[in-house]
């Protein structure tokens, strides 16, 4: 069955190999990027020759579109260095970026807490005690620190139990003073609380009490009533 498919393919390109001589009237190949229309009789051989008033146009178009996309530059935020020096000061910096604009800066920040420690330690070097711990109070930690330890905090340079009745009198100059109102309302709400459970308590004693009592009256009663009849029960005897 193969070699008869074989044959046939044989003679069928023999044929065309052979056929000289082609008519048509209108022939169109397409190609890559262009199109041809060759019109009128020719005669294929080795060499194309077109009849007269035949007519070959061909036509390339080509269009190519790139769209290149890249990240935007990126801002560099300037470094700043943390002073080497005896000076409580950090650097600093931030920048942002977009595709149209970018923006950078930075500063130097003064540490307040570092300034407030190496001042008491120059003040306690110069044997000022109480001005070293009156600064340090400046720090509500260290104020509710002190006052947790019964040792209240400098104040119009009195101390001791002067202070805490000064701090008690002028409690808005207190450094914790937002937190100081916060917890004296949940104080005061605690106390209230504990002021409800102790008057319930109280009532329920009283009514157990009153209850008790009235038991009490009661059974004297019974037993008064039972001591009359039986005096009287004694008298019918004595007749």
């Amino acid at each position: 069955m193969n070699y008869y498919v074989t044959g046939i393919l044989v003679i069928l390109m023999c044929l065309l190999s052979f056929c000289g001589q082609v008519s048509a009237d209108t022939t169109q190949t397409n190609t890559t990027g262009s199109n041809t229309l060759i019109e009128g009789n020719y005669t294929s051989d080795s060499t194309t020759t077109y009849e007269s008033g035949s007519e070959s146009t061909s036509t390339t178009n080509s269009t190519t579109n790139s769209t290149i996309k890249s990240s935007p530059p990126t801002a560099g935020a300037p470094s700043y260095n943390t002073m080497t020096q005896d000076v409580c000061a950090v650097g600093v910096s931030a920048g942002v970026q977009t595709f149209g604009i970018g923006l950078s800066g930075g500063k130097h920040v003064i540490d307040k807490n570092c300034e407030r420690l190496k001042l008491a330690r120059i003040l306690d070097q110069f044997g000022m005690k109480v001005a070293a711990v009156a600064i340090l109070c400046q720090d509500e930690r260290v104020f509710e620190s002190m006052i947790q330890a019964g040792t209240p905090c400098p104040i119009d340079g009195r101390i001791g139990k002067e202070a805490e009745k000064l701090w008690t009198k002028y409690d808005h100059e207190r450094p914790d003073y937002d937190l100081y109102v916060k917890r004296m309302k949940k104080r005061e709400k605690k106390e209230k609380k504990i002021a409800k459970e102790k008057a319930l308590a109280e009532k329920k004693r009283l009514e157990e009490e009153l209850k008790m009592t009235k038991e009490f009256e009661k059974a004297d009663k019974e037993a008064a009533k039972d001591k009359i009849k039986k005096e009287l029960k004694n008298l019918k005897n004595v007749r």
